[in-house]
Protein backbone atom coordinates (compact mmCIF):
# COMPACT_ATOMS: atom_id res chain seq x y z
CA UNK A 1 0.00 0.00 0.00
CA UNK A 2 0.96 3.59 -0.33
CA UNK A 3 0.13 6.72 1.56
CA UNK A 4 -2.42 9.06 -0.44
CA UNK A 5 -3.17 6.38 -3.59
CA UNK A 6 -6.47 5.16 -4.36
CA UNK A 7 -6.09 1.38 -3.96
CA UNK A 8 -7.65 0.77 -7.53
CA UNK A 9 -4.85 1.88 -8.90
CA UNK A 10 -2.36 -1.11 -9.53
CA UNK A 11 1.40 -0.78 -10.86
CA UNK A 12 0.32 -0.94 -14.45
CA UNK A 13 -1.94 1.86 -14.57
CA UNK A 14 -0.09 4.21 -12.27
CA UNK A 15 3.32 3.72 -14.46
CA UNK A 16 0.78 4.42 -17.85
CA UNK A 17 -0.56 7.52 -16.07
CA UNK A 18 2.99 8.97 -14.95
CA UNK A 19 4.28 8.20 -18.57
CA UNK A 20 1.52 10.14 -20.14
CA UNK A 21 2.67 13.90 -21.24
CA UNK A 22 0.14 16.65 -21.69
CA UNK A 23 -2.74 16.68 -24.29
CA UNK A 24 -2.21 12.83 -24.04
CA UNK A 25 -5.74 10.89 -24.41
CA UNK A 26 -7.04 8.05 -21.47
CA UNK A 27 -10.14 6.00 -22.58
CA UNK A 28 -12.33 4.39 -19.80
CA UNK A 29 -14.62 2.16 -20.54
CA UNK A 30 -17.03 -0.37 -20.22
CA UNK A 31 -16.76 -4.28 -20.24
CA UNK A 32 -19.07 -4.49 -23.59
CA UNK A 33 -16.32 -2.30 -24.97
CA UNK A 34 -13.96 -4.12 -28.06
CA UNK A 35 -11.11 -2.96 -25.00
CA UNK A 36 -8.63 -5.18 -25.88
CA UNK A 37 -8.72 -5.48 -30.29
CA UNK A 38 -8.69 -1.45 -29.21
CA UNK A 39 -5.66 -0.75 -27.16
CA UNK A 40 -3.30 -3.04 -29.63
CA UNK A 41 -3.81 0.19 -31.42
CA UNK A 42 -2.97 2.84 -28.79
CA UNK A 43 0.07 4.33 -28.04
CA UNK A 44 0.84 1.61 -24.66
CA UNK A 45 0.05 -1.46 -27.23
CA UNK A 46 -1.90 -3.73 -24.62
CA UNK A 47 -5.43 -3.33 -22.57
CA UNK A 48 -5.05 -2.41 -18.35
CA UNK A 49 -7.43 -3.68 -16.56
CA UNK A 50 -9.66 -2.74 -13.10
CA UNK A 51 -12.04 -5.49 -13.34
CA UNK A 52 -15.23 -5.48 -11.20
CA UNK A 53 -15.24 -2.00 -10.71
CA UNK A 54 -18.16 0.69 -12.15
CA UNK A 55 -16.59 3.35 -15.02
CA UNK A 56 -17.42 6.00 -12.20
CA UNK A 57 -15.50 4.42 -9.48
CA UNK A 58 -12.75 3.82 -11.79
CA UNK A 59 -12.85 7.88 -12.95
CA UNK A 60 -12.47 8.44 -9.56
CA UNK A 61 -9.46 6.28 -9.09
CA UNK A 62 -7.89 7.95 -12.08
CA UNK A 63 -8.73 11.49 -11.49
CA UNK A 64 -7.53 11.23 -7.75
CA UNK A 65 -3.97 11.06 -9.65
CA UNK A 66 -4.32 12.85 -13.11
CA UNK A 67 -5.14 16.17 -13.62
CA UNK A 68 -8.04 17.21 -16.52
CA UNK A 69 -6.29 19.32 -19.25
CA UNK A 70 -7.26 22.93 -18.77
CA UNK A 71 -5.62 24.58 -22.19
CA UNK A 72 -8.33 22.71 -24.17
CA UNK A 73 -12.16 23.33 -24.33
CA UNK A 74 -13.55 19.74 -23.76
CA UNK A 75 -10.56 17.46 -21.95
CA UNK A 76 -13.57 14.86 -21.16
CA UNK A 77 -15.66 12.90 -23.81
CA UNK A 78 -18.45 10.28 -23.72
CA UNK A 79 -19.36 7.69 -25.85
CA UNK A 80 -23.01 8.98 -27.44
CA UNK A 81 -25.85 6.89 -26.97
CA UNK A 82 -26.70 4.92 -30.71
CA UNK A 83 -29.63 7.04 -32.67
CA UNK A 84 -30.21 9.05 -29.18
CA UNK A 85 -27.00 11.66 -29.09
CA UNK A 86 -28.77 14.12 -25.99
CA UNK A 87 -29.59 10.80 -24.40
CA UNK A 88 -27.31 11.23 -20.95
CA UNK A 89 -28.21 7.23 -18.84
CA UNK A 90 -27.16 6.81 -15.63
CA UNK A 91 -23.42 5.42 -15.90
CA UNK A 92 -22.68 9.19 -17.51
CA UNK A 93 -24.79 11.03 -14.95
CA UNK A 94 -22.59 9.17 -12.39
CA UNK A 95 -19.11 9.64 -13.84
CA UNK A 96 -20.02 13.39 -14.49
CA UNK A 97 -20.26 13.92 -10.91
CA UNK A 98 -16.80 12.27 -10.75
CA UNK A 99 -15.07 14.26 -12.67
CA UNK A 100 -16.67 17.68 -11.53
CA UNK A 101 -15.72 16.41 -7.63
CA UNK A 102 -12.05 15.36 -8.98
CA UNK A 103 -11.55 19.22 -10.86
CA UNK A 104 -13.86 20.69 -7.90
CA UNK A 105 -15.48 22.74 -10.80
CA UNK A 106 -17.79 21.65 -13.70
CA UNK A 107 -16.12 19.49 -16.49
CA UNK A 108 -19.33 19.13 -19.00
CA UNK A 109 -18.71 15.74 -21.15
CA UNK A 110 -18.53 16.58 -24.81
CA UNK A 111 -19.96 13.51 -26.63
CA UNK A 112 -18.07 11.35 -29.38
CA UNK A 113 -20.70 9.44 -32.04
CA UNK A 114 -19.75 5.45 -31.21
CA UNK A 115 -17.37 4.63 -34.66
CA UNK A 116 -15.90 8.29 -34.17
CA UNK A 117 -15.18 6.74 -30.48
CA UNK A 118 -13.52 3.59 -31.42
CA UNK A 119 -11.29 5.86 -33.58
CA UNK A 120 -10.13 8.27 -31.10
CA UNK A 121 -10.11 5.17 -28.41
CA UNK A 122 -7.36 3.63 -30.82
CA UNK A 123 -5.04 6.66 -31.16
CA UNK A 124 -5.30 7.25 -26.92
CA UNK A 125 -2.05 6.76 -24.93
CA UNK A 126 -4.02 3.81 -23.18
CA UNK A 127 -7.37 2.22 -23.16
CA UNK A 128 -8.48 1.08 -18.85
CA UNK A 129 -11.22 -1.60 -19.16
CA UNK A 130 -13.57 -1.69 -15.85
CA UNK A 131 -16.40 -4.24 -14.83
CA UNK A 132 -18.71 -1.63 -15.76
CA UNK A 133 -22.14 -4.09 -17.15
CA UNK A 134 -24.12 -0.79 -18.26
CA UNK A 135 -23.66 0.07 -21.58
CA UNK A 136 -22.47 3.35 -22.93
CA UNK A 137 -19.75 3.20 -19.50
CA UNK A 138 -17.11 4.37 -21.83
CA UNK A 139 -15.26 8.06 -21.56
CA UNK A 140 -12.05 9.98 -22.59
CA UNK A 141 -9.63 11.88 -20.57
CA UNK A 142 -6.96 14.35 -21.89
CA UNK A 143 -4.10 15.14 -19.28
CA UNK A 144 -3.50 18.02 -18.76
CA UNK A 145 0.03 19.39 -16.29
CA UNK A 146 0.89 20.31 -13.07
CA UNK A 147 2.83 22.95 -12.47
CA UNK A 148 4.98 24.30 -9.48
CA UNK A 149 3.41 27.27 -7.53
CA UNK A 150 6.10 29.66 -8.57
CA UNK A 151 6.09 28.51 -12.35
CA UNK A 152 5.35 30.81 -14.14
CA UNK A 153 1.44 30.37 -15.72
CA UNK A 154 0.80 30.32 -19.15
Amino acid sequence: MLKNLDPLLNADILHALRSMGHGDELVICDANFPGSSVARESVLGELLHLDGVSAPRAIRAVLSVMPLDTFIDHPASRMEVVGEPQTIPAVQREAQIEVNAAEGREVPFVSIERFAFYERARKAYCVISTGEERGYGCFVFTKGVLLAPDAPQS
